[in-house]
């Protein structure tokens, strides 16, 4: 579990509040001063609510809303802040954005009266990246710490091969970063406490830690990235290993780069018949279920995806839903505001509505049967070549734990862009595993929408007492 987010708000003028989003591995984070009543919000999440009641309890007025890059896992909340409260956006100044910013300059100093903010311009992650520098007071010699947005990580740093699109090569962002990390962050004092903009789960990086915050010289001697060596060598250990970025990253990247519409949290969700849910469908409209797997397999209606409104749901939507579709939900009306919201932090955005789950009819929904370990167990040894098992975790959980004998491995975020690779088992029943049942019913709704006959295994990987087997490096399709 994660350390809990840092407060400070001592005597002194310094109020530094983080905020970390759980599902998103997510850290965003408010800086004021308490004599002038100034602050800064840094990284803020879509939904921006949280911010604006915490600079009230503080007494604190928002003057300016910082990114430390163009994000690609979540849509930020600059431009909702920036409405709700008039503070203008800045980014490093290499930034390419469609809306006005305010640029911050490499060294740049932004007092908000006794606290200082130092901007240090650390490409790698991106090329308009920046870390800021937080001083209680500007004379310090020891900083409070330093937001290190997606350049510096607890345990790592931030891929740099997310702008091959943007014609940056790995290999020049990891040069890049390799100078960034040695000749600008470590050469503050090793007591300088390290903010970084996600913990374990990001996809941003392929080592963090769960710790929210740590001193740069621990992280001088404990972080992988950070231990001495050539820029050679840097570029080889950052570069190699990483699994794919997740498919909803170039969309979510190029919409915040937009001036998009911004995100009401509080307003309704428009109720669906299911004479609208056929309509919406008809016009090119996904059906997502948040339900519960088991309540998804006992009734839902056919074609729709099952991804359970908890955990890392906004992520699993944008691993294997269309990105800019319409999307009809359907589950708890109770749930239905959180599930837009949680759809809008990753700029899922075109919700049409929500089907109550009490609504769906008899005679217009399917079934999706789950298979109990014991069941599968009998099944592979009466007759294993009858059906075909798959395997969606990751290639590390399977290098771990090993998976269902002669089980084809394709990992959930993959699964959409490799369906192919599965068509020639088409006529074959298919069981789908993970490791706890969660992500199995997920892709077994994704397959059968798309017109496999797949159930998923109840309770995943972790129920299973039969044989195991350990697939040469853990990934990949078997012939």
């Amino acid at each position: 579990m994660p350390q809990e987010p840092v407060t400070h708000d001592g005597t002194g003028p310094l109020i530094f509040v983080q905020f970390y989003l759980d599902c998103l591995s997510h850290a965003s984070y408010l800086i004021g001063d308490r004599g002038t009543s100034r602050a800064v919000v840094v990284d803020p999440q879509r939904d921006v609510n949280e911010y604006l009641a915490t600079a009230a309890h503080h007494g604190l007025t928002i003057e300016r809303v910082i990114e430390t890059h163009v994000h690609a896992d979540f849509l930020s909340g600059h431009l909702e802040l920036a409405e709700r409260t008039g503070a203008p956006i800045s980014y490093g100044a290499e930034a390419d954005v469609d809306f006005d910013t305010d640029p911050l300059a490499d060294g740049q100093h932004l007092p908000l009266g006794e606290v200082d903010l130092q901007i240090l311009h650390t490409p790698g992650h991106t090329m308009e990246s920046v870390c800021v520098v937080v001083r209680e007071h500007a004379a310090d010699p020891v900083p409070y710490g330093v937001l290190t947005g997606d350049t510096l990580f607890i345990g790592d740093v931030g891929r740099p091969d997310l702008l091959s699109a943007r014609g940056r090569s790995a290999e020049e962002m990891a040069r890049a970063l390799y100078r960034s990390t040695r000749e600008r962050l470590l050469t503050l004092p090793d007591e300088t406490r390290v903010f970084p903009a996600h913990g374990a789960g990001s996809a941003c990086g392929k080592n963090l830690s769960a710790a929210l915050s740590c001193t740069l010289g621990t992280q001088r001697d404990t972080n992988y990235a950070l231990a001495d060596m050539s820029e050679d060598a840097f570029v080889e250990v950052v570069t190699s290993g990483r699994s794919a970025a997740p498919a909803y990253f170039s969309f979510t990247s190029e919409r915040n780069r937009e001036a998009r519409p911004v995100l009401d949290e509080d307003a309704p969700v428009a109720a669906l018949t299911p004479d609208a849910v056929r309509q919406a469908v008809a016009g090119g409209a996904s059906v997502l279920d948040t339900r519960d797997p088991d309540a998804f397999a006992a009734a839902h209606l056919p074609g729709s995806v099952n991804v359970p409104l908890g955990g890392r749901f906004a992520e699993l939507c944008g691993e294997v839903l269309p990105a800019g579709a319409d999307l009809a939900l359907c589950g708890d009306p109770a749930t239905a505001r959180e599930a837009r919201n949680r759809l809008a932090r990753i700029g899922y955005d075109r919700v049409v509505g929500a089907l109550p789950a009490d609504d769906l009819s008899a005679e217009n929904v399917t079934s999706m049967p789950r298979v109990e370990a014991q069941a599968l167990a009998a099944r592979l040894a009466d007759n294993p070549r009858a059906f075909t098992v798959l395997d969606v975790r990751a290639p590390g959980e399977i290098h771990d734990t090993g998976t269902v004998p002669g089980a084809r491995t394709i990992p959930l975020p993959e699964l959409v862009a490799r369906v192919g690779e599965l068509t020639p088992h088409r006529q074959q029943p298919l069981v789908v595993v993970c490791a706890g049942g969660n992500r199995s019913s997920v892709a077994a709704s994704v397959l059968r929408a798309r017109g496999f006959d797949a159930d998923d295994l109840r309770g995943g990987f972790a129920g299973w007492r039969g044989p195991v087997e350990h697939p040469a490096g853990g990934g990949g399709v078997p012939a």
